[in-house]
């Protein structure tokens, strides 16, 4: 038993790796392609990963973490609320550069499901990311508001989303900038 659960983590990272390579060459991620490339059968892998939407998110949160490190470390000597342009520049990463810009823009529909259903842990870690970038905001005095930081983290996200997800939305193009504009108004910015 104790040999199953060492091969199962290690198979685990093996495709998690396969998988995250495969995802930032700009290839989709297939479950039978890795299963075949990994040499175990699809049920196999699925064990180790569970479904392609799960694996999807394992494979796109760390590097969403990195993103969001990034994007603060740009952002964390400006005046004002930082939690705006943070998002604005995580958006625009994502959106218009590099292996999230394909999948967003070719699977935008299953990219929202994915990222904003609670049920599949990408938007539970992206809300509480968010939340310890407005709870340094709000210690330093840059955003005064009579929500809860809670409350603060899941709008900001929410309206985050709502201009990611344009194309499925409305038909329109992905809006960074709007998406900006309208947390600096929401936290108090002067935009």
């Amino acid at each position: 038993m104790g040999a199953d659960r060492e091969s199962t983590g290690s198979g685990r990272a093996k495709a998690l790796e396969l998988a995250k390579r495969k995802y930032l060459a700009g290839e989709r991620l297939d479950i039978g392609r890795l299963a075949q490339e990994l040499g175990v059968n699809r049920v196999t892998l699925q064990r180790w990963v569970g479904t392609r939407d799960a694996l999807i998110v394992e494979v796109v949160w760390p590097l969403t973490q990195a993103t969001l490190d990034r994007e603060w470390a740009k952002v964390e000597s400006l005046p004002g609320p930082r939690v705006p342009p943070l998002v604005g520049g995580y958006l625009r990463a994502n959106l218009f550069r590099g292996p999230a810009q394909r999948f967003l823009l070719e699977e935008n529909e299953r990219a929202m499901k994915i990222f904003t259903l609670a049920s599949y842990g990408y938007q539970p870690r992206l809300v509480a990311a968010v939340r310890g970038y407005l709870e340094d905001d709000v210690r330093t005095g840059r955003i005064t508001s009579r929500l809860s930081l809670d409350e603060l983290a899941y709008a900001t996200v929410r309206i985050a989303e709502s201009y990611a997800y344009l194309p499925t939305i409305t038909g329109q193009n992905p809006d960074p900038a709007g998406a900006e504009r309208v947390l600096d108004a929401f936290l108090g910015g002067h935009s």
